[in-house]
């Protein structure tokens, strides 16, 4: 087992955003604006983000690389033996909204963090995962997402996969909806097992693979024609994920508590949105199919 690298990590993150930006700015026709961003207590960032595209009406794909004193409380809530610890994070995040609502959101996020106390060795754990939000399903669409995550997980145990799509199926859910988000795929905290040199390599595999697993659905979905029905029950569905993510979500929290840019930390809200007052899906439409196919768990590989 090696000592942990952060260079190495930051400079795959740093080529990981590179490779994402180019092939969704690319799918697009425009390129992610970019801002570097520097936190006042240690480190920075670099957040792109592509507004009003042709494909894309709000993406971010950010890195950040922050480190402090003292560990926010969001970072200590599952382990409190770290309180008082100095810390190191990074990270690549990303959401993508597409226009059409044919063509669903996406999220992913690969992480490295470091916490460091005097007389205590290095705890240090990778963390990620991506997950897929459609508003129309598409069976063979979330197969080939799922078939893609278990294919990247694969060469680490025929175990990781089911364990970190359970780990995204439990993680992903409003709770005070009593609803998925979404369709699922993977998503893990704590990892560190086999060492350092597993560990990096299964980041770097689930990392890789996401844009294996998106691109295929937006170019299969991005042409087809919708209307005013398809565009209000899409923004509709939004306020889900921007409930998810400003109540529960503990990326935002932890970007918030621990100082970091606002503006780079809530680039995962939708630039527009609705709620409307107990709205519910005609009986046997598509919007319904929503509800009944595709948001409750089931193994879908």
């Amino acid at each position: 087992m090696s000592e942990i690298d952060t260079k190495e990590v930051k400079a795959y993150l740093l080529d990981l955003q590179d490779r994402i930006c180019s092939a969704l700015g690319q799918e697009d026709g425009q390129l992610f604006r970019e801002d570097n961003w520097d936190r006042s207590g240690g480190g920075g960032g670099r957040t792109r983000v592509l507004e009003e595209g042709i494909l894309i009406e709000k993406g971010g794909v950010n890195f950040s690389h922050v480190y402090g004193e003292g560990l926010p409380p969001s970072a200590t809530a599952n382990r409190p033996e770290l309180a008082g610890c100095s810390f190191e994070a990074m990270g690549v995040s990303l959401v993508i909204h597409p226009r059409n609502p044919y063509v669903p959101t996406s999220h992913a996020n690969v992480r490295l963090f470091v916490a460091k106390k005097p007389g205590m060795e290095p705890v240090w754990w990778f963390g990620g995962g991506y997950d897929l939000t459609p508003y129309y399903g598409f069976q063979e669409d979330v197969e080939h997402w799922h078939q893609t995550a278990k294919n990247a997980c694969e060469p680490f145990g025929s175990d990781v996969y089911p364990r970190f799509k359970q780990w995204c199926d439990k993680y992903f859910y409003l709770k005070h909806r009593d609803e998925a988000r979404g369709v699922g795929g993977l998503f893990f905290d704590d990892f560190n097992e086999g060492g350092y040199d597993n560990a990096f390599a299964l980041i770097r595999a689930i990392g890789d693979s996401y844009l294996d697993a998106y691109l295929p659905i937006v170019q299969k979905r991005k042409d087809i024609e919708y209307g005013e029905r398809e565009r209000d029950f899409q923004l509709y569905r939004r306020g889900r994920y921007v409930e998810f993510n400003l109540v529960f979500d503990r990326g935002t929290l932890f970007g918030l508590q621990s100082g970091g840019r606002t503006e780079s930390i809530l680039m995962s809200l939708p630039s527009q949105v609705s709620w409307k007052y107990d709205w519910q899906p005609e009986p046997g439409s598509a919007e319904e199919k929503l509800y009944t196919d595709f948001l409750p768990h089931r193994d879908w590989v």
